[in-house]
């Protein structure tokens, strides 16, 4: 692959892991298997190890994904305000490296046995449960503080609200040491979530897709006696090697079951490789038949002297692996396909099936993606197909049955317009999808766009699907700068609606106002663009006026942006009926440019673009948030435009050689630092100073927010899980 090619699918992998993993953590609403990911995921891996002058330590190759509630976040479920106070994690909480395939956990334990060096050790084979993590911390007996994963590096607690599920004990009994943290997941059997989903549905609210989404809903409920009925339970599985004095795990794991704490008992000790195969060919078969969720298998090294000289790699530990499971599945009918149209115009074939019981669920409906899946399965209507909810998620189609096909199955035809208002379809070589051009007048797309505006991380206003479709079928709002238009009169003479919620509605329309002008971006719904992306151009450019302003070279300067991306957003604002509807959302008194959100610090650094490469002692987006405070302007590559590069350890040698080529200055950090006013270097920036640690200035990193599952990602247009955290 060419390096332009790299970095151009380097940042759409970036984009697409980290949009998705926000999905999966926060907004409990993932949309692809452990297993599509896991590829993206090892694609990224290799095009960084190819293209070391890309690298990033943001990265998701190097992040885990993080459940943490922004302040005053809206719960997913009730739509309640909800704000988590977040605290420290002791030890960090890291990810799991984890594989599909028996050879490579023999590659596991032979890196593990060469590091060694002839060292004795055993293994602790375990269930992966299928949950949400949680870390409880025990003082003198009693449990003191729970806290959520978070991003490995602080979580949400939830003490209260972990403090109503039954299995967890309030106070410990035995010789239990005098403050310890042990981790585990917090699980929703089958039977809860059955009972939970019959509740929500009778009270007409969306069910949960799965055990897992609905734990983790439950744990971030505001009401802590309404957690205590959703029938969670726990399931603890370690206990940090540095908090407590045993020569091994599974001693460790012991001795919590004697305190009374909720350990499994389907654990196993293995000696070789042999062993380590017959667990999991066990439990392949026999995972069915438990109460609860598991998708695979952990594998640990036992004897924690060997954990502790293995040690971590920054994202996962050495001395543990996990197992997955193959996807559950199904055979059934196939009755008929659907053809649904996204906000952005793409047609997505949908197959209705006879429902089947897969992964404790009832599956009536599987995605084929699109109409290139469909040819190559070779689908009739009529016909039995195999049904895969890939990592327990979303069901789709992987093969037929040919020995149940009828002579008279009909061959679906993929339509030639659109299903929903009749143009031409259109599909251009480097899209998978056909898609419906007619971009304001095609009546799913106009009210894709309006949903995805109002969405909590757009501009969080209150109206759902049934709101968005009452306002288009009575003419009210066809584009997002009507909804301003609306009145109350209006409202209060429209079936369901009273003068209190109107109000709610106004109310909400208000306070929209003040959204800042990178969630406005993101709601303006432009191809490609998510939340991370938005905030990027937003920050690089300042102001809507600016960004029109841009040249394609121009918005290639923004981290992560590639020419896909690059060309979407200078097409979507030089169109003459975006640029109007951009000027009546300003006229509605929505904010366009960053004035007043993060003001500068100072101007030490205006009209200089600096490109930065490299480690430095705060993470790399708080470098550039550092430059753009100051005035000045944090650019991807380097050009003869480029004030200087800013380098920390280990910088890339292209960025090196370009700088030495075009004569562009090449300074460090002590350097880039000593050009700041000293006392606004880290004042009112969110910035830590140079010397504090990890614990002191929280999180070094962040996670996007959630985008609409229809967001068209360049060449992987559907979201992802991220992995299964340890």
């Amino acid at each position: 692959m060419e390096e332009q090619a790299a970095k151009i699918r380097i940042g759409q992998l970036r984009e697409i892991l980290r949009e998705n993993s926000r999905r999966y953590y926060v907004d409990n609403a993932p949309t692809m298997s452990d297993f599509e990911f896991d590829t993206l995921m090892h694609e990224l891996e290799r095009l960084e190890a190819e293209f070391p002058q890309f690298d990033s330590p943001d990265s998701p190759t190097r992040r885990v994904g993080s459940d943490l509630d922004a302040p005053m976040g809206r719960n997913a479920e009730s739509g309640a305000r909800q704000g988590f106070v977040q605290r420290p994690h002791r030890y960090p909480m890291l990810s799991l490296g984890n594989t599909y395939s028996i050879a490579e956990i023999e590659e596991f334990a032979a890196r593990a046995d060469k590091a060694l060096d002839g060292i004795p050790f055993s293994y602790s084979c375990e269930l992966k449960f299928d949950g949400t993590a949680i870390c409880l911390t025990y003082r003198d007996g009693r449990l003191v503080q729970a806290l959520t994963r978070g991003d490995g590096v602080q979580g949400d607690d939830v003490t209260d609200n972990v403090r109503r599920i039954e299995s967890i004990p309030q106070r410990l009994h035995g010789d239990y040491p005098a403050e310890f943290e042990i981790r585990g997941e917090i699980l929703m059997p089958y039977a809860a979530f059955d009972a939970l989903n019959r509740e929500r549905e009778a009270q007409e609210e969306a069910p949960f897709a799965n055990p897992r989404n609905a734990a983790s809903g439950s744990l971030k409920l505001i009401d802590p006696e309404e957690v205590a009925h959703r029938g969670l339970i726990c399931t603890l599985y370690h206990i940090p090697a540095e908090s407590v004095s045993f020569t091994s795990h599974s001693e460790a794991l012991d001795a919590a079951a004697r305190w009374g704490l909720p350990v499994s008992d389907e654990r196993r000790l293995c000696r070789n490789i042999d062993e380590i195969k017959a667990y999991i060919d066990h439990w392949d078969t026999e995972r069915k038949y438990l109460p609860y969720a598991t998708d695979g298998i952990v594998i640990k090294i036992n004897e924690l002297a060997c954990q502790r000289a293995l040690g971590y790699t920054a994202k996962s530990p050495r001395w543990a692996v996990a197992y997955k499971f193959k996807a559950e599945q199904a055979c059934t009918e196939l009755l008929s396909i659907d053809y649904q149209v996204g906000r952005t115009g793409a047609v997505t074939p949908v197959a209705n099936l006879a429902p089947v019981q897969l992964s404790g669920t009832l599956v009536k409906r599987a995605t084929l993606n699109n109409a290139d899946q469909m040819a190559l399965l070779d689908i009739r209507v009529g016909d039995w197909v195999f049904v895969e909810k890939g990592g327990e998620i979303i069901p789709k189609i992987t093969g037929i049955d040919p020995a149940h096909r009828s002579p008279d199955a009909l061959r679906p035809v993929f339509p030639a317009n659109c299903p929903d208002c009749g143009t031409p379809l259109v599909k251009t070589e480097t899209e998978a999808r056909w898609f419906c051009p007619n971009q304001d007048g095609c009546p799913m797309q106009i009210k894709g766009r309006l949903l995805h505006f109002v969405s909590r991380k757009a501009m969080d206003i209150l109206a759902g699907e049934m709101t968005v479709e009452q306002f288009f079928e009575l003419g009210l709002a066809r584009t997002p700068a009507d909804l301003y238009a609306i009145s109350k009169w209006q409202l209060v003479g429209l079936e369901g609606w009273q003068d209190r919620a109107a109000q709610r509605f106004l109310d909400s329309l208000e306070a929209s106002r003040q959204v800042p002008f990178e969630r406005v971006l993101f709601a303006l719904g432009i191809r490609y663009v998510g939340e991370t992306t938005a905030k990027a151009l937003a920050r690089h450019f300042g102001s809507i006026d600016a960004l029109s302003e841009a040249t394609q070279e121009q918005l290639l300067e923004v981290a992560d942006v590639g020419e896909v991306i690059a060309r979407s957003v200078y097409e979507f604002l030089h169109n003459p009926a975006h640029q109007e509807q951009i000027a009546r959302l300003r006229e509605a008194g929505l904010r366009f440019d960053g004035a007043g959100q993060d003001s500068a610090l100072s101007d030490a650094l205006s009209g200089k673009t600096i490109v930065i490469s490299g480690n430095f002692s705060i993470s790399r987006d708080q470098m550039k948030e550092l430059i753009v405070a100051h005035g000045g302007k944090a650019g991807s590559s380097v050009s003869a435009k480029t004030a200087f590069l800013l380098a920390g350890s280990k910088p890339g040698p292209e960025k090196l050689r370009k700088c030495e080529k075009l004569g562009v200055p090449v300074i460090d950090e002590a350097a880039f630092r000593a050009m700041l006013p000293v006392a606004t270097e880290s004042a009112g920036s969110g910035l830590p100073p140079e010397g504090v640690s990890a614990a002191e200035r929280g999180p070094v990193f962040s996670s996007s927010g959630d985008k609409p599952a229809d967001a068209d990602l360049p060449n992987n247009e559907q979201s992802v899980e991220e992995l299964t955290l340890f």
